[in-house]
């Protein structure tokens, strides 16, 4: 399969916003290990993770904290903004990643709100404003791969979810956590087609959701997030395929059964929950095993969950990752 770099985008665009970012070319470490121990509690409060996550686990590992670790620094070409906000995946607009800007120009982000509900002690509607004063805005140099083959780094802004997590005190027999996009055909016009089954849903393992590369993202390259990209807060995992990375978020709920996922609904041979990066388990149609960094022309090989192996691979001992992928 043949990846083309945006139609618009000259090579000599394709450069570092270093201005901006020259402070902060690496990401920081520090705070994402003192956010894995303040959410160890919570990691200690829950039961062993769902089945059939770790067949072979002992259960006692799972319920310690986290280990803290230091994020490694993505030293590597940042995508440009214009290749981020002009080249989307975004079904809710436009097919075309080419499309989806303009379909998406006069979408409105506010007033805006979350519900957090479920199997949790203190379920809340957020307003986005209250949500962005959950946690300080953090910014997130991410590799971002998506399933059909092209890539990105991009510099996010955000906080992790464990934060929102922490506030609503997901009760113990929460296992998952369910996202979902608004459904508004009006807004999202794209919604009036049955290309999917509206609206988008997505789900990520308890353990998954509480760790702390995982964020909600509200923002890129230090600007607000644009509609396009899935404003004005989405899911970041960055170990995983983007279609995991649920934009738009209006429900969050806490559940103890894996939730339906929109893609694996549509295409269930193709698109499993997990949907980890992973070279070696190909998608039906095309290989896994190489990337095409959007303004690059030669591909690269795909690193196992996405480089973030030494920080995430523990999250799926003793599971076989060609079935559960």
């Amino acid at each position: 399969m043949v990846i083309k770099k945006p139609a618009g985008i000259k090579s000599s665009e394709i450069t570092d916003k270093k201005v901006y970012l020259n402070r902060r070319l690496f990401m920081r470490g520090a705070a994402l290990a003192g956010s894995a121990l303040a959410t160890g509690w919570l990691y200690r409060s829950l039961n062993a993770p769902p089945q059939p996550p770790r067949a072979n686990a002992k259960i006692e590992n799972v319920l310690k904290p986290q280990p803290t670790f230091e994020v490694p620094a993505v030293n590597e070409k940042l995508t440009p903004l214009e290749s981020i906000t002009t080249y989307n995946n975004f079904y809710e607009f436009d097919t075309n990643k080419g499309g989806v800007a303009s379909a998406a120009a006069d979408f409105v982000t506010r007033p805006w709100s979350v519900s957090v509900e479920g199997l949790v002690n203190k379920p809340k509607v957020f307003d986005i404003d209250e949500l962005l004063g959950l946690a300080p805005q953090e910014e997130r140099i991410y590799r971002f791969r998506c399933v059909e083959g092209w890539s990105m780094v991009i510099p996010w802004d955000g906080f992790p979810l464990s934060k929102l997590l922490e506030a609503v005190e997901p009760q113990s027999n929460a296992k998952y956590v369910a996202f979902q996009t608004l459904y508004d055909p009006k807004r999202m016009p794209n919604q009036s087609t049955g290309i999917l089954d509206w609206p988008y849903v997505e789900g990520l393992r308890m353990d998954e959701a509480m760790h702390p590369l995982t964020i909600l993202a509200t923002g890129i390259y230090g600007e607000v997030l644009p509609p396009q990209d899935g404003a004005p807060i989405r899911l970041v995992v960055p170990w995983k395929y983007g279609f995991k990375s649920i934009k738009s978020i209006v429900k969050i709920k806490l559940v103890e059964t894996e939730p339906p996922t929109t893609w694996n609904i549509a295409a269930p041979d193709e698109y499993g929950f997990y949907s980890n990066v992973n070279p070696q388990v190909n998608h039906p149609r095309w290989s896994q095993a190489r990337e095409q960094r959007i303004g690059e022309f030669s591909k690269r090989p795909t690193l196992m969950f996405n480089g973030y192996a030494e920080q995430v691979a523990h999250l799926y001992d003793g599971m076989d990752l060609r079935k559960y992928y």
